[in-house]
């Protein structure tokens, strides 16, 4: 990397840094969290239609969230080279690169929409059983149109995240959790006469409430005050060759980080269905009840990449340290807060999921509440990889990093799960543990990645990045 002198590299105070961060955090976490909520509601109304049900949703929900985070590459390339340029002053860079991103994840939704469609065959070459295939094949088919409009509203969230617009986003997505839920009263269940559709009502509320949530997000981006005048939409039609070879090149080694990481978590539930349906839907809620936490962190390491990125684009390393320090210490002191709830309070939060009526409800709670206790001690390690990463997006570091996630994750977090769970008898305990050791490798690695980095070592030594 090419040393330049910094434009400042004077201290900024670490309250104006806690005010920086949280200002652009909290709503990015409130947001996340109400995303979350919509998966959330997916899980709860289709476990109170049925077991059976709510294991084709983990099933189904597992292999379309693979795809979406390849695709979601591309947004959180796009959130990091948009707040660089913001940060260098340069609107025009960042126009050109958003209206790329979107570009790709259309693209990119299209051409994966047969994989949905033809899914059924797919889980069950993966060992899973006939019947709950079919209702995940029947769910994914749905679903699957929603990853195109999902993946372009993921760029304009990247987009609006780095212009520091983040309460509009909260505010689309709990518009959006109550659609959802009024779609799903109506579609799962058949009430007010409508058909009764089970997962597949859940699948069009989602496609539905995604779709919505687009058209909200482009016309704020189009035109909110002080957003009108980069013309974001203006001859969207014309090709932008070297933009969109640009993302495509930061994006696809961050959407395979993410894949990586996605990847040891739905191979977990694979393997959790070999073991048995009801483990399945312990795993699925243990989960959706670890990912509602997790979104704090994601919302945190969001707004370290917008931070890192216009401290990167302004080359002013020392704004980049002192921001990194402190998003750290924020994440941890949830994590740690976090460790104590799992612990506390398992079986009540597991059993919010599960009609008590159910017989195979109390076996779900106990098996579930296991899971988190070893949750508890792998949140803290989810919490170092995801903040890394976030710097090291804001940097516009990807490569190494996806090495890093392909070694941990696939090589030792895959691997020890299987081990411990089957040739070692741990069973679904096993599985778990063996999360734990491949996100402990990976926020170790991608920690040492950021702290020991050229755009660090110039601070030590010259000032300058």
């Amino acid at each position: 990397m090419r040393v330049q002198a910094p434009i400042s590299a004077s201290p900024m105070p670490i309250t104006r840094h806690l005010r920086a961060i949280l200002g652009l955090g909290l709503p990015l976490i409130g947001s996340n969290l109400a995303q979350m909520l919509l998966n959330v509601t997916d899980t709860v109304m289709v476990g109170w239609y049925g077991i059976e049900s709510l294991a084709a949703l983990v099933l189904g929900s597992s292999f379309f969230f693979s795809l979406f985070m390849l695709g979601n590459g591309i947004a959180l390339a796009v959130m990091g080279r948009v707040s660089a340029s913001l940060g260098a002053d340069d609107e025009v860079q960042a126009r050109r690169d958003t209206r790329m991103g979107i570009w790709l994840s259309i693209l990119y939704g299209i051409a994966v929409l047969p994989v949905t469609w033809y899914s059924g065959p797919i889980l069950q070459a993966l060992g899973q059983e006939p019947q709950i295939a079919s209702l995940a094949q029947d769910y994914l088919r749905i679903l699957g149109f929603a990853l195109a409009p999902a993946l372009a509203m993921m760029v304009l969230r990247s987009y609006l995240s780095a212009q520091e617009r983040t309460q509009v986003l909260l505010w689309i997505t709990l518009a959006g959790v109550g659609v959802n839920v009024g779609l799903n009263w109506l579609l799962i269940f058949g009430n007010f006469g409508l058909p009764e559709l089970g997962v597949r009502g859940a699948a069009i509320a989602s496609l539905t409430v995604t779709c919505l949530s687009l058209v909200a997000q482009a016309i704020y981006a189009a035109r909110a005050p002080g957003l009108t005048h980069i013309a974001l939409f203006a001859r969207f039609w014309r090709p932008d060759w070297e933009a969109f070879w640009l993302v495509l090149k930061m994006g696809l080694p961050v959407g395979l980080t993410s894949v990586a990481e996605g990847s040891m978590f739905q191979a977990s539930a694979l393997m959790m269905g070999w073991i048995g349906t009801v483990e399945l839907a312990a795993h699925g809620i243990a989960l959706q009840i670890t990912s509602i936490a997790f979104m704090v962190h994601v919302g945190l390491s969001n707004a370290a990449t917008v931070r890192a990125g216009r401290a990167h684009g302004a080359r002013n390393p020392r704004l980049l340290s002192d921001g990194a320090m402190v998003v750290i210490g924020l994440s941890l002191g949830f994590g740690l807060a976090t460790v104590v709830l799992f612990v506390a309070f398992g079986a009540p939060m597991t059993a919010l999921f599960l009609d008590r009526a159910n017989p195979s409800s109390v076996q779900i709670i106990r098996i579930c509440v296991r899971f988190l206790m070893v949750a508890a001690v792998f949140q803290l390690f989810d919490l170092m990889q995801v903040m890394a990463l976030g710097l090291l997006r804001g940097v516009q570091d990807t490569r190494v990093p996806m090495g890093m996630a392909v070694l941990s994750y696939w090589l030792i977090g895959i691997p020890a799960s299987y081990v411990l769970a089957f040739p070692l008898g741990f069973g679904g305990v096993g599985l778990w543990l063996g999360l734990v050791l491949g996100l402990a490798c990976a926020g170790a690695l991608m920690m040492r990645r950021f702290w020991r980095g050229p755009w660090l070592r110039a601070v030590a030594t010259t000032g300058a990045i």
